[in-house]
């Protein structure tokens, strides 16, 4: 097939320690230079993110710099709208300014989307590091990312990672872009594939390893649980239907998990917690080559628990927790 041309947007707010990786990676993609822009939003950073990008300008010629001014919406999504509203071209795609792209990025979202896809997003893994914020934060992104690709499948997706995200133009637009999705300062992701989902448009999925968008996690546990809550509060606008069946799941989880204090009562409540336990185990077991993950069977099951606890801790501060752009 002919190649599509593409724009790829990305909103950098104090990202000078990250851009020139991200370039980099974009400097080596495997599509036709004359079919895909870049282009860099550059959210009124306090740091050298706009000089250490501009370094990049004689090496890609097809890369543009624009500043925010004026934006219509608050946060992320008003960087965004700007550049989407500059690109040149008829599809967009999304990555964040600490992503490395994979070199058939725009090959495989080029090939998804001449099957007549209106929304796609692909995998988008953490990289590996040591620390248990990594590792927590990589098993909390294989489960997740499990939980988006199961219910595409079964015909009502809510949700996708915004560092890995892409979208006709003329669907954007036929959905008013972000405008109505302006209930909390995240949701450049999940409350679009809302609205897609209100329009009945067409959403997929791209499976294909070489298509990844790789980032890192969060360093301290503070910012980690300040993205976390940022996301669940976005959770509480999705559309009924998805809140339904979400939150009968993660309760149905979290009832399992807690089963085992009352094994001491009887011993037969220890039964609920072992199927559980042997469920998640083979959930990240098939799961862990899409996201070049590697867990052991203690250390899935530890994660597992501290990951359900956490849920709990992402709702409270969801609910009383002011978010903030950066």
């Amino acid at each position: 097939m002919s190649p599509l041309s593409i724009s790829i947007v990305i909103s950098a707010k104090n990202e000078a320690d990250n851009i020139s990786s991200l370039l980099d990676s974009l400097k080596k993609v495997e599509y036709p230079k004359n079919y895909f822009e870049i282009i860099l939003v550059d959210d009124n950073s306090t740091d050298l993110t706009y000089c250490k990008a501009g370094i990049f300008k004689n090496e890609l010629t097809n890369f543009k710099i624009i500043k925010t001014e004026n934006k219509k919406y608050p946060g992320k999504k008003g960087a965004l709208a700007l550049a989407i509203k500059s690109a040149v071209n008829d599809y967009i795609l999304i990555t964040d300014a600490d992503c490395t792209v994979s070199s058939a990025w725009l090959i495989r979202y080029s090939e998804k989307f001449n099957e007549g896809y209106d929304f796609l997003f692909g995998n988008a893994p953490f990289k590996v590091k040591h620390g248990f914020i990594n590792r927590i934060s990589r098993f909390e992104n294989m489960r997740t990312f499990f939980l988006y690709t199961t219910a595409l499948k079964l015909n009502f997706p809510y949700s996708a990672a915004a560092r890995n995200f892409g979208f006709k133009k003329s669907s954007f637009d036929k959905i008013k872009g972000y405008e109505n999705t302006n209930e909390t300062l995240s949701g450049d992701d999940d409350l679009l594939i809302r609205e897609a989902v209100k329009n009945h448009m067409k959403i997929g999925y791209i499976p294909d390893k070489d298509a990844v968008v790789y980032s890192d996690t969060k360093e301290t546990i503070k910012e980690y649980l300040a993205q976390k809550s940022r996301h669940t509060k976005t959770s509480m606008y999705y559309l009924p239907i998805h809140k339904i069946i979400l939150g009968g799941w993660y309760l149905i989880n979290i009832v399992l998990l807690f089963s085992v204090l009352l094994g001491f009562l009887n011993y037969l409540f220890f039964l609920p917690f072992i199927i559980k336990i042997f469920a998640d185990i083979i959930i990240v077991k098939s799961n862990e080559e899409k996201s070049d993950y590697k867990f052991g069977i203690l250390e899935i099951i530890y994660l597992q628990i501290i990951y359900e606890i956490l849920i709990v801790v992402n709702f409270m501060n969801a609910l009383f927790k002011k978010d903030k752009w950066k």
